[in-house]
């Protein structure tokens, strides 16, 4: 499998960083890149088990995400068990980390096996920058989403 890595740091309490996430049917809210997420299965709203679909802009490319490490505001991972991008199958896991009372650090990785047999694993470095630009996306979105909540409940 192939990994990619990003982090950022959000000026916001952990638990405002956390609590975006957790909110695990709304993700479409920050991310930039999404049309619609929502809860699948039981439609259980968060924790171990949760099962999300989020479909792109596109208005083609699909992921199917399951909950599957669990640890408030330290960590989140997801197995992403379906979709029709170039990924057979990929585990995302998100740090969280506080660095004091009012900031916080999240770190994102993407280990992911592609699809295409050997061409795919040829195309692993392109899939490598274009999901490396995809994941600052994403969670730049979700830093400045995070910053405005927290800027507006203190004031």
């Amino acid at each position: 499998m192939a990994i990619v890595s990003v982090s950022k740091n959000v000026n916001a309490p952990v638990e405002v960083l956390w609590a975006s996430w957790d909110d695990f049917a709304n993700i479409y809210k920050f991310h930039p890149d999404l049309k619609k997420s929502y809860l699948l299965g039981k439609k259980q709203t968060t924790g171990m088990g949760a099962l999300r679909q989020c479909d792109f802009m596109d208005g083609k490319t699909f992921l199917k995400e399951k909950i599957v490490g669990y640890e408030p505001n330290k960590q989140l991972v997801l197995d992403i068990y379906d979709n029709n991008a170039p990924i057979k199958r990929a585990l995302v896991t998100f740090d969280f980390t506080r660095i004091d009372a009012t900031h916080s650090k999240i770190k994102m990785t993407f280990d992911f096996k592609p699809k295409m047999g050997l061409l795919g694993v040829l195309l692993i470095p392109l899939m490598k920058m274009q999901f490396n630009k995809g994941l600052n996306n994403l969670i730049g979105g979700n830093a400045k989403y995070v910053e405005e909540l927290y800027q507006a409940a203190a004031a």
